[in-house]
């Protein structure tokens, strides 16, 4: 049943896949681990398959956030579905995760790397900063009202830069580059006697099949590590952190106050603890590893 729906996030009719995965009931926690648990421990397929339809949704309502970057909706939604895919294979109920919370890092994971990858003939980049650059320059120049593709201000340079965290030279260049329009490349350069296409002067300079795998299983690592690193926290440290630091929509303050009946300065100093003993955690476990040769070139932030 959930493969024929996940077909149908490929076809045209978008309207018609988005009212019948509305269907499908919302999930509470407890049945999200139970479910979880049926899956994980007795490979029950018709429990993933549940799991998976009642957040077909949630992968719609993220894959519409991004449908200013000129792709098929349904495209987005179908590459989304898969990283929710790949969440369920590697859930794992027992650390304290709600599988929403777990599933949307792996379903915006996918899709930008969709988006990547099509958006343009012309590589974008492929460093943190570059990629923060790519899904969030849009989005603060629309907040300065710098409507324009020509170049930006000092002034508002000066803001995207501080507000994204990267230099106004990297600014700049990923504005340059998202600003101008793609090329054929069967386009012609050169003069007659000397006739060449675009493509001929490319050179893959991109990272090799190895790398990329190494770096998939670096990223896997690090995710297990922190999971791990969780489930040393008391159960309020783990769920402040959750709700502060590791929600979409993060939980203020004054709402968790109000929620463990304690000030909202008692819970910015469990927040902080938790997160000092999380770091800690990580980095005895990351340089134990590392002499172990596990993660040889990772660095710990």
């Amino acid at each position: 049943m959930v493969s024929s729906t996940l077909k149908l996030a490929s076809d045209t009719n978008l309207t018609q896949y988005i009212q019948h995965i509305r269907k499908f009931p919302i999930l509470t926690s407890e049945e999200e681990f139970a479910l979880a648990n049926k899956w994980k421990n007795n490979d029950d397929i018709d429990a993933a398959h549940t799991l998976v339809a009642a957040h077909l949704r949630l992968v719609v309502k993220i894959a519409a956030s991004y449908k200013g970057y000129g792709l098929p909706l349904n495209e987005l939604i179908s590459e989304g579905n898969i990283g929710m895919l790949q969440a369920v294979q590697r859930f794992d109920p027992d650390r304290g995760f709600r599988f929403t919370t777990y599933a949307i890092w792996w379903i915006k994971a996918a899709i930008q790397e969709y988006i990547l990858h099509s958006w343009s003939l012309v590589k974008i980049g492929t460093t943190a900063n570059q990629k923060k650059l790519f899904f969030n320059l849009r989005r603060v120049k629309s907040q300065i009202k710098a409507f324009s593709d020509s170049d930006l201000t000092p002034e508002q340079l000066q803001i995207i830069s501080k507000t994204l965290g990267v230099s106004k030279e990297e600014v700049t260049s990923m504005n340059q580059r998202l600003s101008a329009q793609d090329h054929s490349l069967n386009s012609p350069i050169g003069g007659d006697n000397d006739y060449n296409e675009w493509q001929s002067m490319l050179v893959d300079d991109g990272t090799n099949q190895e790398d990329l795998y190494a770096e998939k299983e670096e990223l896997f690592s690090r995710t297990d590590l922190l999971q791990e690193a969780m489930k040393s926290l008391k159960p309020r440290e783990r769920e402040i952190l959750v709700e502060r630091r590791l929600r979409d929509k993060p939980a203020t303050l004054e709402e968790l106050s109000q929620i463990y009946k304690i000030s909202r300065e008692r819970i910015r100093q469990i927040e902080v603890r938790a997160f000092e003993k999380l770091q800690q955690i990580m980095k005895t476990a990351t340089s134990h590893n590392n002499s172990r040769g596990i993660y040889p070139n990772q660095a710990v932030a």
